[in-house]
Protein backbone atom coordinates (compact mmCIF):
# COMPACT_ATOMS: atom_id res chain seq x y z
CA UNK A 1 0.00 0.00 0.00
CA UNK A 2 2.82 2.52 0.62
CA UNK A 3 4.52 1.62 -2.21
CA UNK A 4 1.63 1.98 -4.51
CA UNK A 5 0.63 5.52 -2.24
CA UNK A 6 4.29 6.56 -3.64
CA UNK A 7 4.20 5.86 -7.04
CA UNK A 8 1.05 7.92 -6.94
CA UNK A 9 2.68 10.83 -5.57
CA UNK A 10 5.65 10.79 -7.75
CA UNK A 11 3.85 10.80 -11.18
CA UNK A 12 1.69 13.20 -9.66
CA UNK A 13 4.43 15.28 -9.39
CA UNK A 14 6.40 14.67 -12.29
CA UNK A 15 2.91 15.79 -14.18
CA UNK A 16 2.91 19.09 -12.14
CA UNK A 17 6.68 19.64 -13.25
CA UNK A 18 6.03 18.83 -16.69
CA UNK A 19 2.79 20.94 -17.07
CA UNK A 20 5.31 23.77 -15.39
CA UNK A 21 8.09 22.94 -17.64
CA UNK A 22 6.13 22.93 -20.80
CA UNK A 23 3.77 26.02 -19.27
CA UNK A 24 7.23 28.03 -19.02
CA UNK A 25 8.62 26.88 -22.35
CA UNK A 26 5.58 27.63 -24.36
CA UNK A 27 5.57 31.30 -22.66
CA UNK A 28 9.14 31.50 -23.82
CA UNK A 29 8.63 30.67 -27.41
CA UNK A 30 5.78 33.62 -27.72
CA UNK A 31 7.38 36.13 -25.81
CA UNK A 32 10.25 35.87 -28.49
CA UNK A 33 7.94 35.77 -31.31
CA UNK A 34 5.33 37.83 -30.48
CA UNK A 35 6.26 40.77 -28.13
CA UNK A 36 9.17 42.86 -27.74
CA UNK A 37 10.44 43.51 -24.03
CA UNK A 38 11.64 47.42 -23.31
CA UNK A 39 14.86 48.48 -21.17
CA UNK A 40 14.92 51.38 -18.66
CA UNK A 41 18.08 52.92 -17.11
CA UNK A 42 18.23 55.46 -14.85
CA UNK A 43 17.55 58.61 -16.85
CA UNK A 44 13.71 57.80 -17.81
CA UNK A 45 14.98 56.43 -20.78
CA UNK A 46 12.91 53.35 -22.21
CA UNK A 47 13.91 51.14 -25.08
CA UNK A 48 14.42 48.47 -27.49
CA UNK A 49 17.62 47.73 -28.22
CA UNK A 50 18.68 43.96 -30.10
CA UNK A 51 21.34 42.57 -32.12
CA UNK A 52 20.94 40.81 -34.82
CA UNK A 53 23.83 38.14 -36.17
CA UNK A 54 23.84 37.75 -40.23
CA UNK A 55 25.41 35.66 -42.45
CA UNK A 56 29.47 36.58 -42.51
CA UNK A 57 29.41 36.99 -45.97
CA UNK A 58 27.02 40.27 -45.74
CA UNK A 59 29.19 43.48 -45.80
CA UNK A 60 28.54 46.37 -44.31
CA UNK A 61 28.02 48.13 -47.88
CA UNK A 62 25.78 45.16 -48.45
CA UNK A 63 23.37 45.70 -44.95
CA UNK A 64 23.44 49.58 -45.20
CA UNK A 65 21.70 49.24 -48.68
CA UNK A 66 19.50 46.62 -47.63
CA UNK A 67 18.24 49.08 -44.84
CA UNK A 68 18.06 51.67 -46.82
CA UNK A 69 15.59 50.00 -49.10
CA UNK A 70 13.32 48.20 -46.81
CA UNK A 71 12.80 51.46 -44.89
CA UNK A 72 11.80 53.13 -48.56
CA UNK A 73 9.63 50.84 -48.99
CA UNK A 74 8.13 51.23 -45.98
CA UNK A 75 7.81 55.09 -45.95
CA UNK A 76 9.65 55.46 -42.94
CA UNK A 77 12.64 58.77 -43.20
CA UNK A 78 15.62 58.51 -43.02
CA UNK A 79 17.36 61.19 -41.07
CA UNK A 80 20.77 60.06 -40.60
CA UNK A 81 23.48 58.06 -43.03
CA UNK A 82 27.11 56.89 -43.08
CA UNK A 83 28.02 54.21 -44.65
CA UNK A 84 31.94 54.52 -43.71
CA UNK A 85 30.87 54.27 -40.26
CA UNK A 86 28.34 52.08 -40.65
CA UNK A 87 25.39 53.84 -38.77
CA UNK A 88 21.51 54.66 -39.45
CA UNK A 89 18.94 56.97 -38.08
CA UNK A 90 15.24 56.84 -38.99
CA UNK A 91 12.41 58.09 -37.59
CA UNK A 92 8.64 57.13 -38.58
CA UNK A 93 5.13 57.70 -37.14
CA UNK A 94 2.70 54.96 -37.82
CA UNK A 95 -1.27 54.97 -37.19
CA UNK A 96 -1.96 52.01 -34.90
CA UNK A 97 -4.85 49.67 -33.18
CA UNK A 98 -4.63 49.01 -29.79
CA UNK A 99 -6.95 45.94 -30.64
CA UNK A 100 -4.18 43.28 -31.59
CA UNK A 101 -6.66 41.26 -33.21
CA UNK A 102 -7.74 43.69 -35.53
CA UNK A 103 -8.12 42.59 -38.97
CA UNK A 104 -10.48 44.75 -40.92
CA UNK A 105 -13.90 43.05 -39.82
CA UNK A 106 -16.84 45.53 -39.44
CA UNK A 107 -17.33 44.26 -36.26
CA UNK A 108 -13.79 44.51 -34.43
CA UNK A 109 -13.12 47.05 -31.96
CA UNK A 110 -11.04 50.11 -33.39
CA UNK A 111 -8.97 52.10 -30.77
CA UNK A 112 -6.75 54.02 -32.78
CA UNK A 113 -3.19 56.21 -32.31
CA UNK A 114 -0.15 57.03 -33.25
CA UNK A 115 3.13 55.77 -31.92
CA UNK A 116 6.14 58.26 -32.77
CA UNK A 117 10.02 57.18 -32.39
CA UNK A 118 13.59 56.35 -33.69
CA UNK A 119 15.19 53.98 -34.89
CA UNK A 120 19.09 53.89 -34.22
CA UNK A 121 20.99 51.07 -36.45
CA UNK A 122 24.79 50.10 -36.06
CA UNK A 123 26.25 48.05 -38.50
CA UNK A 124 28.84 45.70 -38.61
CA UNK A 125 30.08 42.64 -41.22
CA UNK A 126 27.59 39.89 -40.77
CA UNK A 127 25.65 42.01 -38.25
CA UNK A 128 23.73 44.89 -36.71
CA UNK A 129 22.18 46.51 -33.61
CA UNK A 130 18.73 48.16 -33.59
CA UNK A 131 17.91 50.75 -30.99
CA UNK A 132 14.58 51.94 -30.59
CA UNK A 133 14.37 55.07 -28.50
CA UNK A 134 12.47 58.26 -28.44
CA UNK A 135 8.44 56.60 -28.33
CA UNK A 136 5.94 59.24 -28.09
CA UNK A 137 2.15 58.30 -28.22
CA UNK A 138 -0.86 60.63 -29.39
CA UNK A 139 -4.67 59.49 -28.76
CA UNK A 140 -7.41 61.10 -30.41
CA UNK A 141 -9.64 63.30 -28.48
CA UNK A 142 -12.43 65.29 -28.91
CA UNK A 143 -9.78 68.46 -28.74
CA UNK A 144 -7.36 67.17 -30.49
CA UNK A 145 -4.53 64.14 -30.35
CA UNK A 146 -3.27 63.88 -26.38
CA UNK A 147 0.57 63.41 -26.30
CA UNK A 148 2.06 61.20 -23.66
CA UNK A 149 5.63 59.93 -23.61
CA UNK A 150 6.50 56.06 -23.39
CA UNK A 151 7.54 56.36 -19.96
CA UNK A 152 4.56 57.95 -18.21
CA UNK A 153 2.74 55.20 -19.92
CA UNK A 154 5.15 52.66 -18.19
CA UNK A 155 4.61 54.22 -14.98
CA UNK A 156 0.93 53.91 -15.39
CA UNK A 157 1.48 50.39 -16.02
CA UNK A 158 3.45 49.58 -12.88
CA UNK A 159 1.41 51.41 -11.41
CA UNK A 160 -0.28 49.61 -7.45
CA UNK A 161 -2.62 52.13 -6.75
CA UNK A 162 -4.95 51.63 -9.82
CA UNK A 163 -5.47 48.26 -11.12
CA UNK A 164 -7.85 49.93 -14.22
CA UNK A 165 -5.27 52.05 -15.10
CA UNK A 166 -2.05 49.95 -15.12
CA UNK A 167 -4.32 47.21 -17.00
CA UNK A 168 -5.17 49.98 -19.80
CA UNK A 169 -1.69 51.09 -20.23
CA UNK A 170 -0.39 47.81 -20.43
CA UNK A 171 -2.47 46.58 -22.90
CA UNK A 172 -1.47 49.57 -24.83
CA UNK A 173 1.80 48.23 -24.24
CA UNK A 174 1.39 44.95 -25.55
CA UNK A 175 -0.15 46.24 -28.50
CA UNK A 176 3.06 48.42 -29.36
CA UNK A 177 4.97 45.27 -28.55
CA UNK A 178 3.38 43.16 -30.83
CA UNK A 179 3.48 45.74 -33.54
CA UNK A 180 7.40 46.35 -33.30
CA UNK A 181 8.36 42.38 -32.77
CA UNK A 182 6.48 42.31 -36.63
CA UNK A 183 8.78 45.35 -37.28
CA UNK A 184 12.29 43.91 -36.42
CA UNK A 185 11.16 40.66 -38.00
CA UNK A 186 10.19 42.74 -41.31
CA UNK A 187 13.76 44.41 -40.99
CA UNK A 188 15.86 41.46 -40.75
CA UNK A 189 14.18 39.88 -43.67
CA UNK A 190 14.78 42.63 -45.65
CA UNK A 191 18.59 42.40 -44.76
CA UNK A 192 18.79 38.50 -45.00
CA UNK A 193 16.61 38.74 -48.57
CA UNK A 194 16.23 35.27 -48.46
CA UNK A 195 12.40 35.31 -49.47
CA UNK A 196 11.34 34.32 -53.04
CA UNK A 197 10.14 37.99 -53.17
CA UNK A 198 13.86 39.11 -53.44
CA UNK A 199 14.60 36.84 -56.15
CA UNK A 200 16.18 38.17 -59.02
CA UNK A 201 14.40 39.79 -61.96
Amino acid sequence: MKTYILTLLLMFSAGITFANDYHSSSSQKNLMSDTIRFKVDTNRNIYYQGAVKLSKNLTVDVIYTRIVQLMAAKNIQQNFGYQQDGKLIFTTSQDLNINPNYVGDDNDNVIPYTVQFAIIIDLKPGSYRYTINNIVLYFPTQTGNKREPYFDLYLKATDTNSKRVARNAQNIMNALEHYLAAFSSDLRQGVEQTSPMYSKF
